[in-house]
């Protein structure tokens, strides 16, 4: 696979994945820390779900769109445009720091997540483009382990940050403040990637003449049809439901745990919190190099109720 590794788009490929990542995760994990500090019991566990909600609503809302766009325009534009949107958001980002503005600073984890939700199509399509039909695995996974180790160093380095600068403040607005500098780091991971977009080879369009109807995405009859052909593979409608009862699952226990230790321990040191909550990064990692290593020639059915039963006994041991 050395052929992979100096061909000259894809080390740049990689590093626009982990910058873009990474300022995500930053960004997230200073409004979670910043809710950690404020809050606590209900309404820190309702906040911090709706900081996960912001995060994965636009990938939702936005695949129909998202798609269409990888699809008409080069994709190496697309990744391009949308890491110059990045870095103007990190600087709305910085100056709602500066300026204590918490619900702007708020609101901003939903667009960087449209951001990078309008994008994602383009940048993962870029795989098969620059890895080849014969590399793309193992691309994808030199990606998929980057892009792990990019939200679990960016959780942690971030959370040490937030540490070193928080003043010791009690409302969110002058916790804003005192960690302010941290933006000009979001700053900085938005100006690399937009660089290192700029590295990336030109790709081809797909579909030149195809075309977006507004009007039936607000009617939701793109997602109608979606729906139907997902439906129409039993295997693919099912492992659907399956994962998006895990994430689910996840999605709640990541929500409630910063609330649970608080009032189990006391203790609101938002490194340790940050984490604990990457050890799920880890687990998942584990667990999905387990699956690969046990189906290696096929897809082994069996170790669904497997994975199952040991999420119910350590939602039963959380407890």
């Amino acid at each position: 696979m050395r052929e992979l590794w100096i061909n000259r788009g894809f080390l740049p490929f990689v590093a626009v994945l982990v910058m873009n990542a990474m300022t995500d995760i930053a960004h997230k994990i200073t409004i979670q820390n910043l809710l950690i500090k404020s809050y606590e019991g209900d309404t820190l566990i309702i906040l911090s779900a709706l900081v996960n909600a912001l995060i994965l609503i636009p990938f939702v809302l936005l695949f129909s769109p998202s798609g269409f766009i990888s699809d008409r325009f080069k994709k190496s534009h697309v990744v391009r445009y949308s890491a110059a949107a990045g870095v103007v958001l990190a600087l709305l980002a910085t100056a709602s720091y500066y300026l204590g503005w918490f619900y702007i600073a708020f609101a901003l984890t939903f667009l960087l997540a449209a951001q990078s939700a309008i994008y994602s199509p383009a940048k993962y399509g870029l795989i098969k483009e620059i890895a080849g039909t014969e590399r793309i695995a193992y691309a994808n996974g030199i990606v998929q382990a980057a892009t792990i180790v990019a939200i679990l160093g960016s959780a942690l380095l971030f959370s040490v940050l937030f540490e070193s600068l928080y003043d010791g403040s009690d409302t969110p607005s002058q916790i804003l403040k005192s960690v302010a500098p941290i933006g000009w780091m979001l700053v900085a991971m938005t100006l690399l990637e937009l660089y290192f977009a700029f590295k990336i080879p030109q790709s081809s369009v797909n579909d030149a003449e195809k075309r977006f109807d507004a009007k039936e995405y607000f009617q939701l009859n793109y997602l109608r049809r979606n729906l139907s052909l997902i439906r129409e593979d039993r295997s693919i409608w099912l492992s659907i439901i399956g994962l998006s009862m895990f994430w689910g699952i996840s999605q709640l226990v990541v929500a409630a745990f910063p609330a649970h230790y608080k009032s189990v321990t006391s203790d609101e040191n938002t490194v340790v919190i940050q984490g604990i909550l990457a050890a799920s990064a880890i687990g998942l990692m584990m667990g999905s190099f387990a699956a690969g290593r046990i189906s290696r020639r096929r897809i082994e059915l069996g170790i669904v109720p497997l994975g199952a039963l040991g999420m119910v006994l350590s939602l039963i041991y959380f407890s």
